[in-house]
Protein backbone atom coordinates (compact mmCIF):
# COMPACT_ATOMS: atom_id res chain seq x y z
CA UNK A 1 0.00 0.00 0.00
CA UNK A 2 1.30 3.58 -0.54
CA UNK A 3 1.12 5.20 2.42
CA UNK A 4 1.39 8.70 1.15
CA UNK A 5 -1.33 8.91 -1.39
CA UNK A 6 -3.32 6.78 1.87
CA UNK A 7 -2.40 9.69 3.80
CA UNK A 8 -3.50 12.22 1.56
CA UNK A 9 -7.18 10.45 1.19
CA UNK A 10 -7.32 10.34 4.42
CA UNK A 11 -6.95 13.78 4.15
CA UNK A 12 -9.61 14.81 1.65
CA UNK A 13 -11.88 12.50 3.95
CA UNK A 14 -10.99 14.80 7.11
CA UNK A 15 -11.54 17.82 5.36
CA UNK A 16 -15.41 17.57 4.50
CA UNK A 17 -18.61 16.05 5.08
CA UNK A 18 -19.05 13.13 2.96
CA UNK A 19 -22.56 12.89 1.48
CA UNK A 20 -23.63 9.01 1.05
CA UNK A 21 -23.53 7.74 -2.25
CA UNK A 22 -27.32 6.78 -2.96
CA UNK A 23 -28.79 7.24 -6.22
CA UNK A 24 -30.26 10.98 -4.45
CA UNK A 25 -26.73 12.19 -3.33
CA UNK A 26 -28.01 12.08 0.14
CA UNK A 27 -26.30 12.57 3.13
CA UNK A 28 -25.91 8.92 4.41
CA UNK A 29 -27.26 7.20 2.36
CA UNK A 30 -25.86 3.57 1.63
CA UNK A 31 -22.42 3.29 -0.77
CA UNK A 32 -23.85 -0.61 -1.48
CA UNK A 33 -27.35 0.81 -2.80
CA UNK A 34 -25.80 3.46 -5.31
CA UNK A 35 -24.94 1.79 -8.64
CA UNK A 36 -27.84 -0.24 -9.26
CA UNK A 37 -29.29 -0.14 -12.75
CA UNK A 38 -32.24 1.58 -13.37
CA UNK A 39 -35.64 0.94 -15.05
CA UNK A 40 -36.29 1.70 -18.19
CA UNK A 41 -34.91 4.17 -20.56
CA UNK A 42 -32.24 6.59 -19.09
CA UNK A 43 -30.66 9.76 -20.05
CA UNK A 44 -27.39 11.16 -19.39
CA UNK A 45 -25.77 14.56 -19.37
CA UNK A 46 -21.87 14.99 -20.41
CA UNK A 47 -19.55 18.40 -20.26
CA UNK A 48 -16.53 17.81 -22.50
CA UNK A 49 -14.01 20.02 -24.24
CA UNK A 50 -12.49 17.12 -26.58
CA UNK A 51 -12.58 18.14 -30.17
CA UNK A 52 -14.72 15.22 -32.00
CA UNK A 53 -16.19 13.97 -28.71
CA UNK A 54 -19.40 14.58 -30.04
CA UNK A 55 -19.05 11.42 -32.91
CA UNK A 56 -17.49 9.06 -30.04
CA UNK A 57 -20.63 9.58 -28.25
CA UNK A 58 -22.73 9.44 -31.21
CA UNK A 59 -21.29 5.72 -31.69
CA UNK A 60 -22.33 5.27 -27.99
CA UNK A 61 -25.78 6.41 -28.27
CA UNK A 62 -26.64 3.56 -32.08
CA UNK A 63 -25.24 0.90 -29.94
CA UNK A 64 -26.82 1.73 -26.18
CA UNK A 65 -30.75 2.56 -26.69
CA UNK A 66 -31.62 2.62 -23.28
CA UNK A 67 -28.34 4.94 -22.11
CA UNK A 68 -28.60 7.80 -24.05
CA UNK A 69 -26.27 10.45 -23.58
CA UNK A 70 -26.42 14.28 -24.41
CA UNK A 71 -22.99 15.71 -24.75
CA UNK A 72 -22.49 19.64 -24.10
CA UNK A 73 -19.03 20.73 -24.69
CA UNK A 74 -17.20 24.07 -23.83
CA UNK A 75 -14.07 25.32 -23.22
CA UNK A 76 -10.94 23.70 -20.94
CA UNK A 77 -11.71 23.31 -17.16
CA UNK A 78 -9.71 26.49 -16.45
CA UNK A 79 -10.82 28.79 -18.74
CA UNK A 80 -14.46 28.22 -17.55
CA UNK A 81 -15.83 24.36 -17.10
CA UNK A 82 -14.68 24.16 -14.06
CA UNK A 83 -16.13 27.19 -12.85
CA UNK A 84 -19.39 26.32 -14.35
CA UNK A 85 -19.01 22.86 -12.57
CA UNK A 86 -19.21 23.94 -9.56
CA UNK A 87 -21.75 26.72 -10.01
CA UNK A 88 -23.97 23.99 -11.64
CA UNK A 89 -22.95 21.67 -8.67
CA UNK A 90 -24.17 24.51 -5.48
CA UNK A 91 -27.41 25.24 -7.94
CA UNK A 92 -28.48 21.09 -7.80
CA UNK A 93 -28.04 20.84 -11.84
CA UNK A 94 -24.68 19.90 -12.62
CA UNK A 95 -24.76 17.28 -15.75
CA UNK A 96 -24.41 13.33 -14.74
CA UNK A 97 -20.61 13.42 -16.09
CA UNK A 98 -17.68 15.60 -16.88
CA UNK A 99 -14.54 16.55 -17.56
CA UNK A 100 -11.93 16.57 -14.84
CA UNK A 101 -8.34 16.71 -15.26
CA UNK A 102 -6.22 14.98 -12.67
CA UNK A 103 -4.86 18.23 -10.72
CA UNK A 104 -8.66 19.23 -10.52
CA UNK A 105 -9.85 16.28 -8.66
CA UNK A 106 -9.05 17.29 -4.97
CA UNK A 107 -10.45 20.57 -5.44
CA UNK A 108 -13.69 18.72 -6.87
CA UNK A 109 -13.49 15.97 -4.05
CA UNK A 110 -12.87 18.52 -1.07
CA UNK A 111 -16.09 20.48 -2.37
CA UNK A 112 -18.24 17.31 -2.18
CA UNK A 113 -18.71 17.19 -6.04
CA UNK A 114 -17.92 13.82 -7.00
CA UNK A 115 -19.58 10.96 -6.63
CA UNK A 116 -17.55 7.59 -5.15
CA UNK A 117 -17.98 4.82 -8.08
CA UNK A 118 -16.29 2.36 -5.33
CA UNK A 119 -19.86 0.17 -5.14
CA UNK A 120 -19.93 0.10 -9.09
CA UNK A 121 -17.98 -2.89 -9.45
CA UNK A 122 -17.45 -2.38 -13.42
CA UNK A 123 -15.70 0.11 -12.46
CA UNK A 124 -13.49 -1.82 -9.42
CA UNK A 125 -12.85 -4.37 -11.52
CA UNK A 126 -11.26 -2.56 -14.24
CA UNK A 127 -9.12 -0.92 -12.14
CA UNK A 128 -5.77 -3.46 -13.44
CA UNK A 129 -6.69 -2.58 -16.70
CA UNK A 130 -5.28 1.09 -16.19
CA UNK A 131 -2.09 1.97 -15.76
CA UNK A 132 -1.19 2.10 -12.17
CA UNK A 133 -0.20 5.53 -11.27
CA UNK A 134 -3.05 6.76 -13.28
CA UNK A 135 -5.81 4.92 -11.39
CA UNK A 136 -3.70 6.17 -7.81
CA UNK A 137 -4.75 9.92 -9.26
CA UNK A 138 -8.66 8.68 -9.36
CA UNK A 139 -8.64 6.95 -5.90
CA UNK A 140 -7.21 9.49 -4.01
CA UNK A 141 -5.16 6.20 -2.38
CA UNK A 142 -8.51 4.91 -0.77
CA UNK A 143 -8.30 0.81 -2.07
CA UNK A 144 -11.84 0.97 -1.94
CA UNK A 145 -12.88 4.08 -3.69
CA UNK A 146 -12.36 5.63 -6.71
CA UNK A 147 -13.98 9.03 -8.02
CA UNK A 148 -13.65 9.30 -11.53
CA UNK A 149 -12.51 6.59 -14.63
CA UNK A 150 -8.99 7.90 -16.23
CA UNK A 151 -9.07 8.97 -19.33
CA UNK A 152 -5.54 9.84 -20.59
CA UNK A 153 -2.37 10.79 -19.25
CA UNK A 154 0.61 13.10 -20.24
CA UNK A 155 3.76 10.85 -20.14
CA UNK A 156 6.53 13.42 -20.70
CA UNK A 157 9.05 13.00 -23.21
CA UNK A 158 11.76 15.37 -25.43
CA UNK A 159 10.83 16.20 -28.91
CA UNK A 160 13.79 17.92 -30.28
CA UNK A 161 14.93 19.36 -33.88
CA UNK A 162 16.81 16.20 -35.02
CA UNK A 163 18.24 17.77 -38.41
CA UNK A 164 19.83 20.83 -37.10
CA UNK A 165 21.57 18.15 -33.66
CA UNK A 166 22.99 16.37 -36.89
CA UNK A 167 23.56 19.35 -38.45
CA UNK A 168 25.84 20.81 -35.93
CA UNK A 169 27.14 17.77 -34.45
CA UNK A 170 25.22 18.60 -30.85
CA UNK A 171 24.61 14.92 -28.94
CA UNK A 172 21.38 14.57 -28.18
CA UNK A 173 20.93 14.60 -24.54
CA UNK A 174 20.28 12.11 -21.98
CA UNK A 175 20.75 13.83 -18.57
CA UNK A 176 20.01 17.45 -17.58
CA UNK A 177 23.56 18.08 -17.43
CA UNK A 178 24.00 17.45 -21.07
CA UNK A 179 21.02 19.18 -21.62
CA UNK A 180 22.60 21.96 -20.42
CA UNK A 181 25.94 21.69 -22.09
CA UNK A 182 24.03 21.12 -25.20
CA UNK A 183 21.82 24.47 -24.77
CA UNK A 184 25.38 26.18 -24.89
CA UNK A 185 26.27 24.88 -27.91
CA UNK A 186 22.65 25.58 -29.56
CA UNK A 187 23.48 28.94 -28.08
CA UNK A 188 26.47 29.47 -29.98
CA UNK A 189 24.30 29.01 -33.37
CA UNK A 190 22.08 31.97 -32.59
CA UNK A 191 19.39 29.91 -31.25
CA UNK A 192 17.88 28.41 -28.09
CA UNK A 193 17.57 24.86 -27.20
CA UNK A 194 14.13 25.73 -25.30
CA UNK A 195 11.88 28.22 -23.89
CA UNK A 196 11.02 28.25 -20.63
CA UNK A 197 7.22 28.54 -19.89
CA UNK A 198 5.96 31.11 -17.10
CA UNK A 199 2.88 30.41 -17.32
CA UNK A 200 2.46 26.44 -17.59
CA UNK A 201 3.52 25.56 -13.73
CA UNK A 202 1.81 21.96 -14.81
CA UNK A 203 4.64 21.77 -16.78
CA UNK A 204 6.98 22.63 -13.63
CA UNK A 205 5.32 20.53 -11.77
CA UNK A 206 5.63 17.30 -14.22
CA UNK A 207 9.33 18.61 -13.67
CA UNK A 208 9.79 17.97 -10.48
CA UNK A 209 6.92 14.94 -10.81
CA UNK A 210 10.34 13.23 -12.70
CA UNK A 211 12.80 14.56 -9.99
CA UNK A 212 10.99 12.22 -7.17
CA UNK A 213 9.14 15.42 -5.97
CA UNK A 214 5.63 15.67 -4.26
CA UNK A 215 4.15 19.54 -3.74
CA UNK A 216 1.40 18.02 -1.64
CA UNK A 217 1.40 15.47 1.58
CA UNK A 218 -1.02 14.94 4.62
CA UNK A 219 -0.19 13.21 7.99
CA UNK A 220 -3.81 11.78 8.30
CA UNK A 221 -5.56 14.87 9.24
CA UNK A 222 -3.27 17.93 8.24
CA UNK A 223 -2.38 18.93 4.36
CA UNK A 224 1.20 20.00 4.35
CA UNK A 225 2.47 22.07 1.21
CA UNK A 226 6.01 21.91 0.52
CA UNK A 227 6.67 23.76 -3.11
CA UNK A 228 10.55 23.71 -1.87
CA UNK A 229 11.44 20.63 -1.01
CA UNK A 230 14.55 19.25 -2.42
CA UNK A 231 13.33 18.29 -5.75
CA UNK A 232 11.23 21.35 -6.30
CA UNK A 233 14.54 23.27 -5.21
CA UNK A 234 16.93 21.32 -7.69
CA UNK A 235 14.46 21.72 -10.43
CA UNK A 236 14.45 25.46 -9.68
CA UNK A 237 17.88 26.13 -9.41
CA UNK A 238 18.79 24.20 -12.56
CA UNK A 239 16.40 26.17 -15.01
CA UNK A 240 17.56 29.89 -13.10
CA UNK A 241 20.86 28.80 -14.22
CA UNK A 242 19.98 28.45 -18.11
CA UNK A 243 17.60 31.80 -17.90
CA UNK A 244 20.55 33.78 -16.09
CA UNK A 245 23.00 32.38 -18.70
CA UNK A 246 20.83 32.94 -21.53
CA UNK A 247 20.46 29.81 -22.73
CA UNK A 248 16.61 29.26 -22.96
CA UNK A 249 14.20 32.10 -24.17
CA UNK A 250 11.51 32.72 -22.07
CA UNK A 251 8.24 33.57 -24.56
CA UNK A 252 4.75 33.96 -23.49
CA UNK A 253 3.84 29.63 -24.34
CA UNK A 254 0.79 29.55 -26.63
CA UNK A 255 1.29 32.61 -28.65
CA UNK A 256 2.16 33.38 -32.45
CA UNK A 257 5.59 34.51 -31.24
CA UNK A 258 6.09 30.99 -29.39
CA UNK A 259 5.13 29.15 -32.99
CA UNK A 260 7.55 31.27 -34.92
CA UNK A 261 10.28 30.21 -32.92
CA UNK A 262 9.76 26.42 -33.73
CA UNK A 263 9.06 27.35 -37.12
CA UNK A 264 11.95 29.32 -37.88
CA UNK A 265 14.71 26.81 -35.85
CA UNK A 266 15.13 29.45 -33.27
CA UNK A 267 14.34 26.63 -30.37
CA UNK A 268 15.36 23.62 -31.56
CA UNK A 269 13.71 21.25 -28.35
CA UNK A 270 10.24 21.20 -26.09
CA UNK A 271 9.81 18.87 -23.17
CA UNK A 272 6.64 18.30 -22.71
CA UNK A 273 3.89 15.77 -22.44
CA UNK A 274 2.59 13.32 -25.35
CA UNK A 275 -0.05 15.61 -26.34
CA UNK A 276 2.23 18.27 -27.53
CA UNK A 277 3.26 16.20 -30.71
CA UNK A 278 0.29 18.16 -32.32
CA UNK A 279 1.16 21.40 -30.83
CA UNK A 280 4.13 21.25 -32.40
CA UNK A 281 3.01 19.79 -35.62
CA UNK A 282 0.30 22.84 -35.67
CA UNK A 283 2.60 25.60 -34.67
CA UNK A 284 5.42 24.56 -37.00
CA UNK A 285 4.68 23.17 -40.21
CA UNK A 286 7.35 24.04 -42.23
CA UNK A 287 9.64 21.88 -39.89
CA UNK A 288 7.62 18.90 -40.62
CA UNK A 289 9.48 15.76 -40.91
CA UNK A 290 12.70 17.19 -38.92
CA UNK A 291 11.71 16.47 -35.43
CA UNK A 292 12.15 13.04 -33.09
CA UNK A 293 11.31 12.24 -29.65
CA UNK A 294 13.57 10.84 -27.15
CA UNK A 295 12.81 10.49 -23.69
CA UNK A 296 13.42 12.89 -21.21
CA UNK A 297 16.84 14.00 -19.87
CA UNK A 298 17.06 11.92 -16.64
CA UNK A 299 18.66 13.79 -13.38
CA UNK A 300 21.37 10.75 -13.08
CA UNK A 301 23.11 8.83 -16.04
CA UNK A 302 21.19 5.31 -16.20
CA UNK A 303 17.61 6.77 -14.20
CA UNK A 304 14.57 5.80 -15.95
CA UNK A 305 12.01 8.33 -14.41
CA UNK A 306 9.39 10.45 -16.11
CA UNK A 307 6.90 13.31 -15.10
CA UNK A 308 3.60 13.86 -16.29
CA UNK A 309 1.85 16.91 -17.81
CA UNK A 310 -1.87 17.10 -18.50
CA UNK A 311 -4.52 14.22 -18.36
CA UNK A 312 -7.96 13.81 -17.34
CA UNK A 313 -10.32 11.56 -16.23
CA UNK A 314 -14.41 11.13 -16.81
CA UNK A 315 -16.40 11.59 -13.20
CA UNK A 316 -19.91 11.40 -11.91
CA UNK A 317 -21.21 14.16 -10.37
CA UNK A 318 -22.58 14.14 -6.88
CA UNK A 319 -26.64 14.30 -7.62
CA UNK A 320 -26.33 11.84 -10.90
CA UNK A 321 -29.14 9.89 -10.42
CA UNK A 322 -28.09 7.00 -12.54
CA UNK A 323 -24.45 6.48 -11.46
CA UNK A 324 -24.24 2.93 -12.74
CA UNK A 325 -25.32 3.97 -16.72
CA UNK A 326 -22.91 6.88 -15.96
CA UNK A 327 -20.37 4.63 -15.27
CA UNK A 328 -20.46 2.00 -17.87
CA UNK A 329 -20.87 5.04 -20.88
CA UNK A 330 -17.45 6.66 -18.30
CA UNK A 331 -15.91 2.83 -18.77
CA UNK A 332 -16.74 2.45 -22.41
CA UNK A 333 -15.51 5.97 -23.11
CA UNK A 334 -11.88 5.26 -21.88
CA UNK A 335 -11.86 1.73 -22.35
CA UNK A 336 -13.06 0.43 -25.60
CA UNK A 337 -10.66 0.48 -29.02
CA UNK A 338 -13.19 1.98 -31.00
CA UNK A 339 -13.62 4.79 -28.47
CA UNK A 340 -9.57 5.53 -27.72
CA UNK A 341 -9.15 5.27 -31.33
CA UNK A 342 -11.92 8.00 -32.66
CA UNK A 343 -10.58 10.23 -29.92
CA UNK A 344 -6.30 9.62 -30.19
CA UNK A 345 -7.56 10.66 -34.53
CA UNK A 346 -9.51 13.90 -33.28
CA UNK A 347 -7.76 15.25 -30.46
CA UNK A 348 -4.40 13.27 -29.87
CA UNK A 349 -6.01 11.70 -26.78
CA UNK A 350 -3.10 9.58 -25.39
CA UNK A 351 -5.32 6.22 -23.27
CA UNK A 352 -5.09 5.73 -19.53
CA UNK A 353 -5.23 2.39 -20.13
CA UNK A 354 -2.81 -0.55 -20.19
CA UNK A 355 -4.15 -2.23 -23.45
CA UNK A 356 -4.45 1.13 -25.26
CA UNK A 357 -0.94 1.97 -25.07
CA UNK A 358 -1.25 -0.88 -28.03
CA UNK A 359 -3.53 0.49 -30.54
CA UNK A 360 -2.64 0.14 -33.79
CA UNK A 361 -3.13 3.87 -34.70
CA UNK A 362 -0.12 4.39 -31.45
CA UNK A 363 1.98 2.01 -32.89
CA UNK A 364 2.36 3.59 -36.30
CA UNK A 365 5.29 6.03 -37.75
CA UNK A 366 4.63 9.62 -38.06
CA UNK A 367 5.52 11.64 -40.87
CA UNK A 368 5.70 14.46 -38.97
CA UNK A 369 8.92 13.10 -36.60
CA UNK A 370 10.18 11.33 -39.89
CA UNK A 371 8.44 8.70 -39.71
CA UNK A 372 9.33 7.70 -36.03
CA UNK A 373 6.38 5.40 -34.11
CA UNK A 374 6.82 8.60 -31.64
CA UNK A 375 4.17 6.94 -29.04
CA UNK A 376 6.52 4.23 -28.09
CA UNK A 377 8.76 6.92 -26.64
CA UNK A 378 5.66 7.88 -24.70
CA UNK A 379 4.54 4.10 -23.71
CA UNK A 380 7.97 3.57 -22.22
CA UNK A 381 7.71 6.88 -20.25
CA UNK A 382 4.30 6.32 -19.04
CA UNK A 383 5.41 2.89 -17.33
CA UNK A 384 8.30 5.58 -15.38
CA UNK A 385 5.67 7.80 -13.88
CA UNK A 386 5.97 8.04 -9.89
CA UNK A 387 2.78 7.26 -8.40
CA UNK A 388 3.70 9.21 -5.48
CA UNK A 389 2.86 12.52 -6.73
CA UNK A 390 0.00 14.12 -4.89
CA UNK A 391 -1.97 17.41 -6.25
CA UNK A 392 -3.52 19.82 -3.68
CA UNK A 393 -6.89 20.82 -3.55
CA UNK A 394 -6.80 24.47 -4.61
CA UNK A 395 -3.93 23.34 -7.91
CA UNK A 396 -5.67 26.74 -9.96
CA UNK A 397 -5.02 29.12 -7.55
CA UNK A 398 -1.24 27.75 -6.80
CA UNK A 399 -1.25 27.67 -11.05
CA UNK A 400 -1.75 31.28 -10.72
CA UNK A 401 0.58 32.43 -7.98
CA UNK A 402 3.77 30.24 -9.26
CA UNK A 403 3.12 31.66 -12.37
CA UNK A 404 2.72 35.70 -11.36
CA UNK A 405 6.51 34.61 -9.67
CA UNK A 406 7.86 33.01 -12.64
CA UNK A 407 7.15 36.10 -14.89
CA UNK A 408 8.73 38.28 -12.02
CA UNK A 409 11.80 35.96 -12.36
CA UNK A 410 12.09 36.40 -15.92
CA UNK A 411 12.51 39.83 -15.75
CA UNK A 412 14.87 39.68 -13.07
CA UNK A 413 12.45 40.87 -10.33
CA UNK A 414 13.94 37.62 -8.01
CA UNK A 415 14.22 33.62 -8.73
CA UNK A 416 11.93 30.85 -9.51
CA UNK A 417 12.92 29.55 -5.96
CA UNK A 418 11.42 32.44 -4.99
CA UNK A 419 8.45 32.11 -6.62
CA UNK A 420 7.69 28.94 -5.34
CA UNK A 421 8.18 30.18 -1.59
CA UNK A 422 5.32 33.00 -2.51
CA UNK A 423 3.58 30.57 -3.79
CA UNK A 424 3.84 27.90 -1.12
CA UNK A 425 2.69 30.43 1.21
CA UNK A 426 -0.27 32.21 -0.92
CA UNK A 427 -1.61 28.38 -1.15
CA UNK A 428 -1.47 27.76 2.67
CA UNK A 429 -3.58 31.10 3.09
CA UNK A 430 -5.89 29.41 0.45
CA UNK A 431 -6.48 26.60 2.52
CA UNK A 432 -6.98 27.86 5.04
CA UNK A 433 -9.56 30.42 3.78
CA UNK A 434 -11.74 27.15 2.53
CA UNK A 435 -10.99 25.62 6.30
CA UNK A 436 -9.06 22.92 5.13
CA UNK A 437 -6.54 21.71 7.28
CA UNK A 438 -3.17 22.87 6.97
CA UNK A 439 -0.02 22.16 8.98
CA UNK A 440 2.50 25.06 8.07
Amino acid sequence: MNLKRTAVAAAVLSAVVLSGCSSTGSEGGSAAASCAPAEGKVDLSFTSWIPGIEEVVDVWNKENPDIQVKVQTGPNGNSGTYQNFFNQLKAGNAPDLGQIEYDALPNFRVQNGLMDLGACDDVMAAKDDFVDWTWGQVSLGESDSVYAVPQDSGPMAMFYRADLFEQNGIAIPTTWAEYKEAAKQVRATGAYITNFSQGDINQFAGFVWQAGGSWFNNDGSDWTVDLTDPASKKVADYWQDLIDEDLVSTVPTWTTEWDNAYNTSAAWTWNSAVWGANSIASGAPDTAGKWAVAKAPQWEAGDSAAGNWGGSSTAVFTGSKHPYEASKFALWLNTSDEALTMLNKSANIYPATKEGLNLPVLKEGVDFYGGQPIYDVFAEASSEVSEDFAWGPTMTQTYNDVSDGFKAAVSGDGTLLDALTKGQSATIDALKAQSIPVKE
